[in-house]
C-alpha cells in the first residue's frame, strides 16, 4: 500500500490516480496520522453500457416488409384518432 499526504492529494492527484489505475491502494495521511484510504474500483464494476441492436429488433418485428405511402398515411391517421389537436 502506498501512502500520500493531503497535500499530495491536492497537488499531485494525477500521480495518485495513476497508482490507483494500476490497482494500488493509497493511504492518505495528515500530520503523520492515517485519515483515509483510497481503494481502486474493481474492473468488473466498470461494465460498459451496450446499446441494443435496433436493426435486429426491427427485422424481428417487421421482417423485410416495406410499407407503401398509403399504408403509412393510414397508420399515422389511426395514431392521431382521438387526440385533441
Amino acid at each position: 500500500m502506498k501512502t500520500a499526504t493531503v497535500r499530495d492529494l491536492r497537488n499531485h492527484f494525477p500521480t495518485l490516480e495513476a497508482w490507483m489505475e494500476e490497482g494500488e491502494q493509497i493511504e492518505i495521511r495528515k500530520r503523520g496520522k492515517a485519515i483515509a484510504r483510497l481503494i481502486p474500483v474493481s474492473q468488473t464494476a466498470k461494465a460498459k453500457f451496450v446499446l441494443p441492436d435496433f436493426e435486429a429488433r426491427l427485422k424481428a418485428l417487421w421482417g423485410d416488409r416495406v410499407f407503401s405511402a398509403a399504408e403509412v398515411k393510414a397508420m399515422r391517421e389511426a395514431e392521431l384518432e382521438g387526440e385533441d389537436g
